[in-house]
């Protein structure tokens, strides 16, 4: 389990014959899990200031694959005990979304991510996201695509400064809204469930 906080921004050395070798700070085990760009993923293997992790053909299927160079998004699994901040977040993206449009607000900048509509009924608004890892809120919710809006501190520290029109990103939508509407979808036997209605089956019980 991650929180969304990023703890550095790893550099990716090396892709080849599917491991992925990376210089950072943070010093892993062999066999820890360690988030990279959102997806959780095993090391195996450290070196004196790197560690490797292996990606799976099904893995490069799922993720943004051309993010994962340059800097990365990097964040150790939580232990027990460990002080909980941010949004629960598990390492396993569901779907690439696509930057649709960025535009400045004031001393923020709303960021607009179009994703398959498979996947747009997880989405909630002010509930989480998490975006190459990082844990965000969603301010708004549109048919096939979501806002967010991204301070200064967070773009400057991310990879969100280097997001154009048109880049990819891997995307876990909110735990528990997949949770809750797989639950109630059950009951309902149909594909038309709206968070309206899951509200009202809630104030039911």
């Amino acid at each position: 389990m991650f929180t969304g906080l990023i703890r550095e921004m790893a550099e990716v050395l090396s892709f080849k014959s599917n491991v992925l070798t990376l210089k950072a700070k943070y010093e892993p085990k062999i066999g820890d899990s360690i988030s990279i760009n959102g997806a959780c993923l095993t090391v195996v293997r450290v070196a004196s200031g790197t560690f490797s992790v292996e990606l799976s053909p099904e893995s490069q299927k799922i993720l943004a694959m051309e993010n994962y160079k340059g800097k990365v998004h990097m964040e150790p699994a939580m232990m027990m005990g460990d002080r909980f901040e941010g949004h629960i977040v598990q390492g396993h993206v569901d779907c690439l979304g696509r930057v649709k449009a960025i535009n400045k607000n004031g001393n923020s900048t709303d960021f607009i991510i179009s994703l398959p509509s498979s996947f747009s009924k997880y989405i909630i608004p002010k509930g989480s996201i998490s975006i190459d890892g990082v844990s965000l809120t969603v301010n708004e919710v549109m048919e096939d695509s979501f806002r967010l809006t991204i301070i200064p501190h967070t773009v400057e520290n991310t990879l969100f400064k280097t997001y154009k029109i048109g880049s990819k990103v891997n995307l876990e939508t909110d735990m528990f809204a997949r949770y809750i509407y797989n639950m109630f979808k059950k009951d309902k036997k149909s594909d038309d469930l709206t968070w309206g209605q899951v509200d009202k089956m809630m104030a039911s019980y």
